[in-house]
């Protein structure tokens, strides 16, 4: 799985590598991963659990997600906009989530943020730096796909200054590629859109 190529998964189809060390993986990557998402609340947890992410390994997250959900009431951001403080030290005693402090308070942070803003606004801003699907090529191998784009830097810096938190460029990417903002997915990959 070192090559960085599409390789065949247990039903024989090519996926990216990484989609197959573990079950869990293979779901993300084939169903989730570089699917088109929108809407404020679901954009506003896919951002959240990217800063969670942030030094850890993705299927550390994927496994917690139901508890994130739990934690995070759905990741509805007018509800998690009203969090307070009996909320935060629920949190940080939650063996279900991570329990970053910086992570959870830049969470709580950005839901009151964001619900100040208009409805759609977050989907607005984020989709609004998709780069031009056709000026790119597909990745052929692991080593041909970005950790940051000058896109990803754009859109962290537009978030930064909309006061959000916890939204560096490799963060702003990751987000891009697990909303479909890009697709990622290896030219030979069997969940790659044509």
């Amino acid at each position: 799985m070192t090559t960085g190529i599409a390789i065949a998964g247990p039903d024989g189809a090519l996926r990216c590598p990484w989609a197959l060390s573990a079950p869990e993986y293979v779901r993300y990557h084939d169903e989730e991963w570089g699917r088109t998402v929108h809407g404020d609340d679901a954009l506003f947890e896919r951002l959240a659990l990217e800063a969670f992410q942030s030094g850890l390994s993705w299927i550390t997250i994927l496994r917690r997600r139901p508890g994130f959900r739990a934690a995070f009431a759905g990741f509805e951001i007018a509800k998690v906009a009203t969090f307070d403080d009996g909320d935060r030290e629920r949190l940080l005693a939650d063996p279900g989530i991570i329990r970053n402090r910086a992570k959870i308070d830049a969470t709580l942070a950005n839901a009151r943020v964001l619900a100040e803003w208009q409805p759609g606004e977050l989907d607005d801003l984020i989709w609004s730096h998709a780069p031009d699907a056709d000026a790119r090529p597909a990745p052929r191998t692991l080593a041909d796909v970005p950790a940051i784009t000058p896109e990803s830097t754009a859109l962290s810096k537009a978030l930064k200054k909309r006061g959000l938190r916890f939204v560096g460029p490799t963060t702003a990417y990751a987000l891009m590629q697990a909303c479909g903002l890009v697709d990622d997915h290896l030219t030979d990959c069997v969940a790659r859109r044509r």
